[in-house]
């Protein structure tokens, strides 16, 4: 048997959210119908989980004519600190990196859904376009992204009210996924 020339140069590492683009299935089981609706219960399940961890007390959800999907709850809101290591706010890390999340451990959450972690960067990976809006602090942060991808600075764009809290996630699912 001849051997087939198989070296370092033929190795290839996925970065970021890349693997999620190339191989969706992967993560959502299916890029049909099924899939789609994954891609809901996903951000669906994080405000569930605000919920059962005493925080929350409403999640809508909407699904508009152009096919796009609103989920908004009145839970702590995603952090929008900066994590050190990451020389980013939380909010951009949670939605742009895989295994970026409150259900790790500690005392964040004690029962939750969905894919502990990869759940909403999925949906961002997955989108034509997402666009969070974090009520928190007396403040309302928003950072729009496009197929994963950070297209704005999280930025301030509002007072929120003294007992507001929460987080909005707006998306399109890929159409080219």
């Amino acid at each position: 048997m001849a051997e087939a020339a198989y070296t370092a140069k033929d190795i290839t590492v996925l970065e970021g959210l890349e693997p999620v683009r190339l191989r969706p299935g992967m993560y959502i089981g299916s890029t049909g119908p099924r899939g789609l609706h994954h891609l809901v219960y996903e951000v669906v399940d994080n405000a569930v989980d605000e919920a059962l961890a005493g925080r929350n007390d409403l999640v809508e959800v909407a699904i508009h004519p152009d096919n796009s999907v609103t989920v908004r709850d009145a839970g702590a809101g995603i952090p929008v600190d900066m994590i050190p290591e990451q020389g980013l706010p939380a909010l951009t890390v949670v939605l742009t990196k895989l295994h970026a999340g409150g259900k790790f451990g500690g005392d964040g959450y004690k029962v939750s859904g969905g894919l502990h972690g990869v759940g909403v960067s999925v949906v961002n990976a997955l989108s034509e376009w997402l666009v969070a809006e974090v009520r928190r602090d007396k403040k309302v942060y928003r950072q729009e992204f496009a197929r994963g991808e950070p297209t704005t600075d999280m930025q301030t764009i509002g007072v929120a009210g003294k007992d507001e809290s929460g987080t909005t996630i707006s998306f399109l699912p890929d159409p080219d996924v």
